[in-house]
């Protein structure tokens, strides 16, 4: 399948740089940009096609009113933020005035959005037009262990645009597969444990998982405080700096996508993180092989295999901050319904046909039952995961180099309405950062399979720059960004 809206794939394909270029050069205004775009969006998501990515909840009423007002600022002078005319799309976790912040969820899809959240204001701030919310994987993919990436009842299960029956990934399915389809040439995503590393890998797009705490949380769904987290998702490197200075005020982060930025930084590469799936391991091998001429030094580092008891205590820890984050966070919300992650429960029961017709909620009556953080269980989970992610796993790896890398995920596997995301590969790269809070980078490194995989790239925390320099060098040196190896295929959904 070729791509179904032509007239303005190449737009849709432009960052930042070329669209403020031509805005200034006034050969294309932020009003027609954005327009473009929900045409685009209109064509690419409708429920009622074949090529229906279901990518994008719900379009802001307010976009192009938006656009007008960031050309009428252009035109009177006013001084212009480094995202001025920017169209950005939003995981609808994520509170927007004019759209609904649901989570998937029709427990909160008619509960409305009087605020923006903290990073929606810096966004605008810095003159970006918020066109819209993305689908997620329902409460952000913590919800049941028998979960299928990119669903929620709301907004029914996300396609990926390079294979229209495999993974967009999650929780962040709607932000990757957005960006990679070129509905914007940004989203915002969210990240607990993999749910903006995940959707980059899968659909071929940079995601920044940042240090938590680093950009704000106030006014985004919440699982766990201790491990939740925004993030850009864009189509470069540099994209992803510029967006993640404006969401976490740091002014350092740009220059490190700099030439030779990377050239003094040491790599190490962590065999107990390969994905096992042969043809995403030789990428990555290649992919190395490519990088060590602009780093410092790349070489092997040690660290233990990932036991099973460390993912069933991280599952003890965020069941109990669920509970007491989302009992503080469901009252907030104007309008009547859901006040406490019980009630949820009870919604989702009363409304088990549209809510539990396809995985349950397991996760969220274990969390209702297990008392939250002043709970025996996880104080005693938290510690032991703590103590192995930092002094077991992570300061034995990073002892003589500066980040670590690996392949993030195997190949978009298919969507599974009946098993769940059983067939996935990957994603050990991410659970001894996101325990601790530090932050990876996901970029491009090829195709296996005709389907994108990505490599990612942690550090300890506030080493964004050292990642995104690491990221861009790999970004140069593979040369994928911007040509039609990245473009999606829109592959129809097959047999088998």
């Amino acid at each position: 399948m070729t791509d179904p809206h032509p007239p303005t794939s190449d737009l849709a394909r432009r960052g930042i740089a070329d669209l403020r270029a031509e805005q200034a050069a006034g050969t294309r205004s932020c009003h027609g940009t954005v327009a473009a775009l929900l045409d685009r969006i209109a064509a690419v998501d409708a429920a009622d096609t074949e090529i229906a990515l279901r990518s994008v909840l719900q379009t802001a009423p307010d976009a192009l009113a938006s656009a007008a007002g960031r050309d009428a600022e252009r035109a009177s002078g006013t001084p212009l933020g480094p995202l001025h005319g920017i169209p950005v799309l939003v995981k609808d976790n994520i509170e927007v005035i004019g759209l609904r912040g649901s989570a998937g969820s029709l427990a909160l899809a008619n509960r409305p959005v009087t605020v923006d959240a903290p990073l929606i204001t810096r966004l605008r701030q810095a003159g970006a037009v918020i066109i819209g919310a993305t689908s997620l994987s329902e409460w952000a993919n913590f919800r049941s262990p028998n979960s299928v990436s990119g669903w929620s009842a709301l907004g029914g299960l996300t396609g990926n645009p390079w294979a229209l029956d495999r993974s967009a990934g999650g929780s962040s399915s709607g932000s990757g597969a957005a960006v990679a389809a070129g509905l914007a040439p940004i989203a915002i995503g969210t990240e607990t444990n993999g749910s903006i590393t995940c959707p980059a890998a899968l659909n071929g797009v940079v995601g920044l998982k940042p240090t938590v705490g680093s950009v704000p949380t106030t006014g985004v769904v919440p699982i766990s405080a201790s491990q939740d987290v925004p993030g850009p998702i864009a189509r470069s490197v540099r994209d992803v700096a510029v967006v993640y200075e404006v969401l976490s005020g740091r002014d350092d982060c740009l220059s490190a996508c700099a030439s030779e930025a990377a050239a003094a930084l040491r790599v190490g590469t962590v065999g107990a993180w390969l994905t096992g799936h042969p043809g995403t391991d030789a990428a990555f091998a290649a992919a190395v092989e490519s990088l060590a001429p602009h780093v410092a030094g790349v070489r092997p580092v040690f660290t233990a295999f990932t036991p099973s008891t460390v993912d069933d205590d991280q599952v003890t820890v965020l069941i109990g901050e669920l509970l007491d984050d989302m009992d503080a966070y469901l009252p907030t919300r104007p309008g009547e319904g859901v006040r406490s992650l019980a009630d949820v429960v009870a919604f989702n029961r009363s409304h088990a046909d549209a809510e539990l017709s396809v995985f349950g909620q397991e996760y969220f009556e274990r969390a209702v039952a297990a008392g939250g953080r002043a709970a025996s269980a996880y104080l005693a989970a938290r510690a032991r995961n703590v103590t192995w992610a930092r002094d077991e796993c992570l300061a034995p790896a990073m002892a003589d180099v500066d980040v670590l890398i690996a392949p993030a995920y195997r190949p978009a596997w298919k969507s599974d309405l009946t098993h769940g995301d059983q067939l996935y590969g990957g994603g050990v790269v991410c659970t001894p950062a996101a325990i601790l809070g530090w932050p990876t980078l996901t970029v491009p490194m090829g195709l296996v399979d005709g389907l994108p995989v990505g490599m990612s790239i942690v550090g300890p925390p506030n080493s964004e720059p050292a990642l995104l320099a690491v990221g861009q060098a790999l970004e140069q040196a593979l040369a994928l960004a911007g040509t039609a190896a990245l473009q999606p295929t829109w592959r129809r959904p097959m047999r088998g």
